[in-house]
């Protein structure tokens, strides 16, 4: 008999341990956010469970977005122009007076503005706008400094870039840096930004604390998506004219070796220790996987049409949307075996990564 109350009892105890480590586990699981574009509304992936969980709902074609370092808050971008003069309507839970103060007396833009793009803050733990902040054009991609300060997104049709403060919400600098601006990255510790301009095959260095461009980097074809390599020497960019990764020595500027990827590739990143390239080809519906070190590469057929890519840091699984149908695959990182099809909303664009924040 004591045996048996011993057996329950410990049976209990590891249960209760069981399920602890459980609840826990799943607070602090990794997500991934990923806007739907026209579907007007952000999905909210847990990647422990492979499903999605929230969604962010009232924004308008969000195809940029970045996490703030805390995780607590996502940025999305909206790629479509907004009418200059247009009111931008007050999300649920904010005051008339907080909303004034994000947006200046009677929320509208000046009439002198042709256009003007939009800028969501999202609270991660409740999946609800919080802010929305105008800035000078369409949002193409998005990202935020690595203190945390700032949101840079990059404007397709202004030729160039703007940077907005997080506090007061203001745009506190704009800058030319080429035709067609598309993508972002910044070197760890805050350092320079960098922008690809597909429109003429250049690669602009921006200083984050004066907002000036430092130097600009003929690469040629059409760079867009790009990935920062772990010692930040290297720029990973995807040529979409060329069929091709791009590696670009930063100290020199030039392009030092370039990788078959196939017909418009689009989405890339690294695995987390920085050895394999992950690239996506949309004409060829391919992802291919490139061990830098030793110079092999394997492909992977995949469809319809590989579009953004992201890879976890914390297992390395690959997540790719497709251009064409809504919904997300999550990719084993080896084998490039699909081992979960997350359905979305909408078409999934600028995937972002990161753990529930502890509150």
């Amino acid at each position: 008999m004591k045996n048996s109350l011993h057996s329950s009892w410990l049976a209990s105890l590891m249960a209760g341990i069981a399920l602890a480590a459980s609840t826990t586990a799943l607070a602090a699981s990794d997500r991934a956010f990923v806007p739907m574009g026209t579907a007007d509304a952000v999905g909210i992936i847990d990647l422990e469970r492979q499903e999605v969980i929230s969604t962010v709902t009232d924004t308008i074609n969000t195809h940029g977005s970045a996490l703030t370092p805390d995780g607590r808050h996502l940025i999305v971008g909206s790629l479509s122009p907004q009418d200059a003069g247009r009111e931008i309507v007050r999300p649920e839970g904010v005051t008339e007076d907080e909303h004034a103060a994000h947006h200046g007396d009677g929320a509208t833009t000046s009439p002198e503005e042709a256009s003007t793009g939009l800028l969501y803050v999202v609270d991660t733990a409740t999946s609800r706008i919080v802010r929305t902040l105008e800035v000078p054009g369409a949002v193409h991609h998005v990202l935020v400094t690595r203190d945390g300060r700032h949101a840079v997104s990059t404007h397709p049709t202004g030729g160039g870039i703007s940077m907005v403060s997080l506090d007061s919400g203001q745009v506190i600098a704009s800058l030319a840096t080429g035709p067609n601006p598309n993508y972002l990255v910044q070197h760890e510790e805050g350092g320079s930004i960098l922008v690809s301009n597909a429109g003429n095959g250049t690669i602009s260095e921006v200083d984050p604390q004066h907002w000036f461009v430092r130097r600009n980097m003929r690469v040629g074809g059409n760079p867009e998506h790009m990935v920062l390599s772990k010692d930040g020497k290297s720029l990973y960019v995807n040529d979409h004219a060329g069929g091709r990764v791009l590696a670009v020595d930063l100290t020199t500027g030039s392009v030092a070796e370039d990788y078959e990827i196939g017909t418009a590739p689009h989405g890339i990143d690294l695995s987390p220790d920085g050895q394999t390239l992950y690239a996506t080809s949309q004409g060829d519906n391919r992802l291919v996987r490139i061990s830098l070190e030793e110079g092999t590469r394997h492909a992977a057929e995949l469809a319809p049409a590989p579009y953004h890519l992201a890879v976890s840091p914390t297992d390395g699984r690959v997540l790719v949307t497709s251009r064409d149908e809504p919904h997300l695959w999550i990719i084993a990182p080896d084998t490039l075996e699909v081992l979960q099809t997350v359905e979305l909303g909408g078409i999934g664009h600028q995937i972002s990564l990161g753990a529930s924040p502890s509150r």
